[in-house]
């Protein structure tokens, strides 16, 4: 999701600044606004900023969360205050990671509640400020914790897997853009020079290699340019909300691949959920949280829809049974949690379902692929060996 830069009064009058992680300007200005800010600056943060280069390389990663988190909850549950703890994570901590967490005890220190202190930090997510809250509420801030350190464990876990599953083939597929870059850019004008001082006669096939390779060697800043506007250009219509549902539904129904995706998505969705109404939030603002942080247009505006169904009384089963995107299996588990009264492990036994699911299609996808790029790559470099073998069996015949 994109970063934006925003400068807002908080309810001291205060002056702040800093970056919101959301999907659009108009979702940071209500997320900001949420959190009893107001917004007086908001401005997309581009990824080729300096700031967001260096956030990337020396910010809070996702790792020192997840360590914070476990830190926290082991010291707490040995009955360590939490000012101590706090405490002692800045001195454990790495440089960045050092510096929030002593604005986090020095805001706790002022009389701060936890949650409202993780809140005014970007790096924490609805879902977590959330659970702390309901957490402190309730007298269970360890049990939250470990909580959520183990569902963000368990989530970095299986992005980690569903992400190994495309490193092999863009390997592959770069190496052969690379390797047909090069082969036209200086092997074919070598061998276009050997045809024409032997006044070969060429065959179609060679010389439709030889125009491209001309074209390319003329105009190689056009094709590279051309590459990487395009590229720019397929992002920027991505991030638009039309060109965002857009492409959401075509990757949802590319084969393979939009199965996996499918599953990632419902993996999330009742994890984090279960998650919540574990914590003791409502249902209502669980599903509205759980909705907020849905990486897919699609799931988005169907999850919207069922919340608003679910805030006029309807059941959760049957708010979701109307649309295609969730399968029967979800629809069904779900109404026997809510007439048993355990909807949270019913969740949490789904998620750990759509997660096996998720992995037989990492399997499928892998499997799939690997027969698919020989496919391609024998074709690509068969008709570029074709077109340069059949001058050279012209030349041949002639003597």
């Amino acid at each position: 999701m994109p970063f934006f830069k925003y400068t807002a009064k908080n309810q001291f009058g205060e002056n702040i600044s800093g970056k919101v992680e959301s999907q659009g300007i108009e979702q940071a200005a209500a997320l900001l606004q949420s959190r009893g800010l107001l917004v007086i600056k908001l401005n997309p943060l581009t990824e080729q900023s300096f700031a967001a280069i260096s956030n990337m390389l020396f910010g809070v990663k996702q790792d020192d969360i997840v360590n914070f988190t476990r830190q926290l909850a082991t010291m707490i549950t040995a009955g360590l205050p939490l000012a101590n703890g706090l405490s002692i994570l800045v001195r454990q901590s790495k440089s960045e990671m050092s510096r929030m967490v002593a604005v986090l005890l020095q805001d706790v220190e002022g009389g701060n509640t936890f949650a409202s202190s993780l809140e005014k930090q970007d790096v924490f997510s609805r879902v977590y400020v959330q659970l702390v809250r309901a957490g402190e509420t309730g007298g269970v801030l360890d049990e939250v914790l470990n909580r959520l350190a183990d569902n963000m464990e368990k989530q970095k876990e299986f992005r980690a897997k569903t992400k190994g599953a495309m490193i092999y083939p863009i390997i592959v597929v770069t190496a052969m853009v690379a390797v047909g870059f090069i082969m036209m850019i200086f092997v074919i004008p070598k061998l276009t020079e050997m045809y024409r001082d032997f006044g070969a006669e060429l065959p179609l096939p060679t010389m439709i290699l030889i125009g491209i390779s001309d074209f390319m060697v003329k105009f190689w800043y056009l094709v590279l340019g051309g590459a990487f506007g395009g590229f720019m250009l397929f992002n920027r219509w991505k991030k638009t909300p039309i060109g965002r549902k857009q492409w959401d539904r075509f990757v949802l129904r590319v084969p393979i691949f939009g199965i996996l995706r499918q599953k990632t998505i419902l993996t999330e969705f009742s994890r984090t959920l279960s998650l919540l109404l574990g914590s003791g939030i409502s249902l209502l603002q669980a599903l509205e949280i759980v909705t907020e942080g849905v990486e897919n247009e699609i799931y988005r505006d169907a999850l919207k829809e069922a919340t608003k169904q679910v805030e006029k009384g309807v059941s959760l089963s049957q708010s979701i049974a109307r649309y295609e995107e969730f399968p029967p299996i979800l629809q069904q588990m779900i109404a026997v949690g809510e007439e048993t009264g355990k909807l949270d492990d019913v969740l949490f036994k789904l998620s750990k379902y759509f997660e096996q699911e998720a992995e037989q299609a990492v399997k499928n996808l892998t499997a799939a692929m690997e027969p698919l790029i020989m496919v391609v790559l024998g074709v690509g470099v068969g008709a570029m060996v074709i077109a340069v073998i059949m001058p050279i069996y012209n030349l041949t015949s002639q003597f």
